[in-house]
């Protein structure tokens, strides 16, 4: 697992440039140059002029403007996946990925230049609040969120246990935003949950595809077996998405062997890489329904477009955020890294999602209604469609 896992986070969360170059009067040599056509003369100028010229030299720390450069040259790339993490933000998206961190439990993203809740995570002070996918965070505190990364985002949302963060929300349908101020605590994942409905349907929901679910799905799995369920929900609802492997791995239990899950294309850099699955097709025989909202992202998309282009599974709810783009986790030597994108991901049947998103075969919205009476028209018509299927 570690970091040369294959990422579709995203929607939360270079050494020294060179360098051969001298700093403060001690030259420091890299092992990585740049290259000869690249003039990183303005940069050092910039550095000696800002050391010579600032009023509070103080407050200049040299580790921190070389963790700045680094992040404002990623940043440069003009992808809101790609991002540089010191070493404290390595260790907060590593506590991330392995399902445990203190904040307000939500997952965010960059779509259309706005920040925004991709999803809420079940049982966390974000759910409590209201919080829903789609929603644009505009503020935080008393800082725009306009030009801030999804990182600088999270390091200000996130915080101790017990201390508050308030967010300035706006919502389609509403006239104006809304301060939606939320308590912090530890952030504890569940990878899935699932229950039985109707004597024979079972209800699997997914929550994101992190180190712990291969072993919890597996252990769901025999539990299902054992049931009588003769149909399946798949829930995927409010997934920010985690680790390729792992959903290779689910779409497994669903797809008979070598069928294709997803398709990695590198562009120019290398040969396409394809995904099959690999598992034991328990539940190939299983009739099963999908179902989707603007929270479903990344590899919980992969895993739902595998479905429905191979065995023709129905998509409902509604079209899902987009994200379709694979990242890498570089380890750096002090470390700090780099979570790069390293590819675009196409659907079984060649198609990218990016920015577009899965739209459903059948749609059903959730109404504000529908919220605050508990209602979920969305499962009510998934158990109504597999109820048909024989």
């Amino acid at each position: 697992m570690g970091f040369y896992k294959k990422l579709f986070t995203g929607v939360l969360l270079l050494g020294v440039f060179g360098l051969g170059y001298w700093i403060g009067g001690e030259n420091k040599i890299c092992p990585v140059c740049p290259p000869e056509d690249v003039n990183f003369s303005v940069m050092w100028e910039t550095w000696q002029k800002l050391k010579d010229n600032f009023v509070d030299s103080s407050k200049l720390d040299d580790q921190k403007m070389v963790y700045g450069a680094t992040a404002g040259m990623v940043k440069a790339a003009g992808d809101p996946y790609t991002a540089f993490f010191n070493p404290d933000e390595t260790q907060k998206f590593l506590e991330d990925v392995n399902g445990e961190f203190q904040g307000v439990g939500m997952e965010i993203g960059i779509k259309d230049e706005q920040l925004q809740v991709v999803s809420p995570i079940k049982g966390t002070p974000a759910e409590r609040a209201g919080l829903r996918p789609g929603d644009r965070i505009l503020k935080i505190g008393d800082t725009a969120t306009i030009d801030l990364s999804v990182e600088q985002a999270v390091s200000l949302i996130r915080g101790p246990q017990g201390t508050q963060v308030t967010l300035s929300i706006m919502r389609d349908g509403w006239k104006e935003p809304k301060d939606i101020t939320i308590k912090r605590e530890v952030i504890r994942i569940p990878s899935m949950e699932w229950e039985l409905k109707e004597g024979d349907i079972a209800h699997i929901t997914i929550y994101q595809f992190s180190q712990n679910l291969s072993v919890d799905f597996s252990r769901a799995a025999s539990e299902i077996s054992k049931s009588g369920a003769q149909k399946i929900i798949i829930d995927l609802r409010g997934n920010p998405g985690g680790y390729l492997e792992i959903a290779q791995d689910i779409a497994g239990w669903f797809l008979e062997r070598g069928k294709t899950v997803v398709t990695e294309d590198f562009g120019e850099k290398e040969k396409e890489n394809v995904y099959k699955s690999e598992g034991n097709a328990k539940f190939a025989g299983y009739p099963a329904v999908l179902l989707i909202n603007k929270g479903t992202a990344s590899a919980s998309e992969i895993l739902a477009s595998a479905l429905r282009d191979n065995r023709g599974i129905k998509l409902i709810g509604e079209t899902s955020f987009g994200k379709g783009s694979v990242q890498k986790l570089e380890q750096l030597t002090d470390g700090s890294s780099l979570k790069v994108t390293v590819a675009h991901w196409l659907t079984p049947k060649g198609d990218q999602i990016s920015e577009k998103g899965l739209k459903p075969d059948v749609e059903v919205k959730m109404t504000e209604e529908d919220y605050a009476n508990n209602k979920d028209p969305q499962l009510d018509r998934a158990l109504e469609i597999i109820k048909q299927i024989q």
